[in-house]
């Protein structure tokens, strides 16, 4: 969890390590492999599995806010080659102010 943790912290001075630990949890087995462990940004069907998944199923945003969410995140982490799955669901949560979600 820690270096989940020191990876969100890049982008997030005083992360909430509840929220952390959920999504490490919620994610499992997919941070087993480094291929489903990074998201692939510049795929769009990548994107479209995370809105209809996670932003519509976890978070339960509508389709225009995943989107906002979507392009603030990508956005965000531009200048990071291998997009840490945790990090950028966490960031999802903080850009639709969905936090709660997560760490409740």
């Amino acid at each position: 969890m820690s270096k989940y943790l020191e990876n969100v912290k890049k982008y997030v001075d005083s992360p909430n390590e509840t929220a952390v630990e959920a999504l490490v949890g919620h994610l499992g087995l997919a941070l087993e492999s480094r291929d489903s462990a990074v998201v692939a940004a510049t795929e769009d069907e990548e994107l479209a599995r995370i809105k209809t998944g996670y932003c519509s199923k976890t978070l339960d945003l509508s389709p225009e806010e995943a989107d906002k969410a979507l392009a603030a995140v990508c956005e965000k982490m531009k200048g990071d080659t291998a997009k840490c799955r945790v990090t950028f669901y966490y960031l999802l949560a903080e850009a639709s102010d969905s936090m709660d979600r997560l760490a409740a």
